[in-house]
């Protein structure tokens, strides 16, 4: 039995690979539903291409377009943020990759987890806005959660076969982005052009900023602690421009277990559609020769502040990661608008930190209000 995959963001950089692992895999893996936010055209070629029982577009002023150019084809289009978290609950569907950009992933993965469908993770905000609430209702439904996000696919290959001996300490690696070398001063005067090119991943608009900004991390240092169950002191940042070793392990007898790679998003797709299996790959391989020298340094957190508040944001808890996703999400789009300056994104979500209403103990329908509320603070503050 192939099985069967439904794919959140399809025409985002990780679902676009995605569909690649699924063409290479024709035996393993089949498309059941599609959906995107705003690529109509795109959208229309993959579902041509794949075929599956349904298309969701996000962006419903772009339904009538979606639904004429494949009314000839068996395949049922909707439209709407609902649709979207209806689709995931459908019989057929084994797992769902939520490859979604933001915030906007929260709804659809409460959706499948309820429906009990496997998640494979690349939407990293689901777990910063609600860490809590997610893993409590994938334990209650029995529902696994597995990693997409290059760094903890790492962490959690490290762990295969480590049979519960607990975790002394999660390193996790960044790049460092494009500014890793720049000054604060010569950060004021960096443009949306040089930020959106990272030395060595290739990915969607949203996610290369926050990689510059390192915020990327800090959304990836609060997923690791509700993915992995550790506390954030247990979470050592540790930068590795070269991008080769991914992230690793250290256990109670010092040992760390590391794992390497090229940069390349296919493999921990892959990993996630097929475990505990591993596929066989086209994919280049890992050449020494080529890496001479593997480097690691400390993140500066007070050129790159929204990594220090992204630990401040898990120590205080409660809805503070929401507060901190909806100001990131509205600066991201500031700068990339030329609104606001690299170093504006930071004072801006300070603030916005400072000003929401902080709730200790926050239910779902309390990060949905706090999801608006700071998003509106956080607008208020761009010129």
């Amino acid at each position: 039995m192939k099985r069967q995959l439904a794919i959140l963001g399809s025409t985002g950089s990780i679902g676009t690979q995605a569909l690649e692992v699924v063409s290479e895999h024709p035996d393993r893996f089949e498309v059941y539903a599609l959906t995107a936010n705003n690529q109509v055209d795109l959208l229309i070629n993959q579902a041509r291409k794949f075929m599956p029982d349904v298309v969701v577009i996000a962006n419903e002023q772009k339904y009538p377009e979606l639904k004429e150019a494949l009314e000839d084809l068996p395949i049922k289009v909707w439209a709407g943020s609902d649709a979207i978290a209806q689709v995931v609950q459908a019989a057929p569907i084994d797992m769902v990759l939520t490859a979604m950009v933001g915030y906007a992933g929260l709804k659809p993965t409460v959706a499948a987890i309820k429906a009990g469908k496997a998640i494979a993770l690349a939407n990293k905000e689901t777990l910063v806005v609600a860490g809590e609430l997610i893993t409590a209702l994938a334990r209650e439904h029995h529902v696994p959660i597995l990693p997409v996000d290059s760094e903890h696919s790492a962490i959690f290959q490290c762990l295969n076969g480590a049979y519960d001996n607990p975790i002394e300490k999660i390193l996790l690696t960044a790049s460092g982005g494009p500014f890793r070398e720049k000054s604060l001063e010569e950060l004021a005067c960096v443009t949306k052009e040089q930020a959106l090119k990272h030395p060595n991943w290739h990915m969607g608009a949203k996610i290369t900023i926050d990689s510059a900004s390192m915020m990327n991390k800090g959304f990836e240092m609060i997923e690791a602690k509700w993915l992995f169950g550790v506390l954030p002191e247990q979470i050592q940042i540790v930068v590795h421009p070269q991008s080769v070793i991914h992230s690793m392990v250290q256990f109670e007898d010092g040992a760390v277990i590391a794992q390497l790679g090229i940069p390349d998003m296919k493999l921990p797709i892959a990993y996630a559609f097929s475990y505990p299996e591993r596929m066989k790959s086209k994919e280049p391989r890992l050449d020494f020769r080529q890496y001479a020298t593997l480097t690691f340094e400390e993140p500066d957190m007070r050129r790159f502040r929204n990594l220090a508040y992204a630990f401040d944001a898990v120590r205080k808890g409660g809805n503070m990661p929401c507060i901190l996703n909806a100001a990131n999400e509205i600066v991201v789009s500031a700068f990339l608008q030329d609104k606001i300056g690299f170093l504006q994104m930071s004072d801006i979500i300070e603030k916005t930190m400072e000003v929401t209403t902080f709730i200790p103990n926050p239910t779902y329908e309390d990060y949905v209000n706090t999801d608006t509320e700071a998003r509106r603070l956080a607008l208020q503050q761009v010129p």
